[in-house]
């Protein structure tokens, strides 16, 4: 890990939201706030980069007032936050998504197909099992985005943003292992990992989505050199970004495996404004 004392001009930002930038009870703290302000004060594109579905992601992106279109489902969809114009979209096949539905029910694993990427977006399911109460517990909170329909796979035929399952750490990881083997390139698989809670989110998405690629076409496109990206997160899911930026700050939070990756800054939790200490940090404040 590299000690996290550096000069550089920064010009983009990216930021993970969960576990990064929110707390661990979800909050925006007013120093992260206040930290954001000022960056964006001297100039620094300030994007938003999330595992999130975009309706959720979308409310804090207005909380901040940012102007930047939103990065969500990991880099598979980015969309201006007020017209819903869509921007970059990387779907999964049609045929790799009917796939992950036979290799997540041979799996026996609660799945949501994620789709209506042009809209505010959908997660249609075909049942939940009662044991799953976080996956229960965060679709209630979401119900009217929720379809449910008796087969996913009769119901698939389109391409959809992703598919995505959660559970125990060590059942994600044989799911993971399983789909890695089946699908191979075909597809991108991204593991968001809560240890303390054995709890694992399992993404599945087009063989060109990530985080490190849509920031990199981001940045490409203003005509913002890597050596002036600062991204930020926490989880194996970021890695790619973190990996791509000028500057990949991880969060205190992190795994093991991730704080020895070579080439890494690290800075505080999320509860201690590991954010607002990276962005004051760079600002020398």
């Amino acid at each position: 890990m590299v000690p996290f004392s550096f000069n550089m001009a920064v010009h983009l930002l990216a930021l993970d939201i969960d576990g990064t930038l929110l707390n661990s009870r979800s909050e925006l703290t007013e120093r992260n706030r206040t930290a954001i302000a000022l960056a964006r004060s001297r100039g620094v594109e300030v994007l938003l980069v999330t595992g999130r579905r975009f309706a959720s992601a979308r409310i804090l992106l207005r909380e901040l007032a940012l102007d930047l279109p939103l990065v969500s489902h990991n880099g598979a969809l980015t969309k201006e936050v007020e017209t819903l114009a869509t921007l970059d979209f990387h779907p999964l096949e049609e045929e790799v998504a009917r796939e992950v539905i036979d290799l997540g029910r041979e799996a026996a694993a609660d799945m949501i197909c994620c789709d209506d990427p042009h809209g505010l977006g959908t997660m249609v399911i075909e049942g939940i099992s009662s044991a799953n109460r976080v996956l229960q517990g965060y679709l209630s909170r979401y119900r009217d985005a929720v379809v449910e329909v008796e087969d996913l796979r009769a119901y698939l035929d389109h391409a959809p943003i992703q598919m995505m399952f959660s559970g125990s750490c060590r059942s994600m990881d044989q799911l993971s292992d399983r789909l890695q083997t089946t699908l191979g390139g075909r597809a991108q698989i991204f593991q968001t990992r809560y240890r303390a809670h054995d709890l694992t989110i399992l993404d599945v998405l087009g063989a060109t989505a990530s985080k490190g690629q849509t920031l990199a076409a981001y940045a490409e496109r203003r005509g913002i050199p890597r050596e002036e990206v600062m991204a930020v997160g926490d989880n194996h899911n970021d890695l790619s970004m973190l990996r791509y930026a000028g500057y990949g700050v991880l969060m205190g939070i992190a795994d093991a495996e991730l704080t020895r990756i070579e080439g890494l800054f690290q800075t505080a939790s999320n509860d201690e404004d590991g954010v607002a200490v990276a962005i004051e940090k760079w600002m020398g404040e």
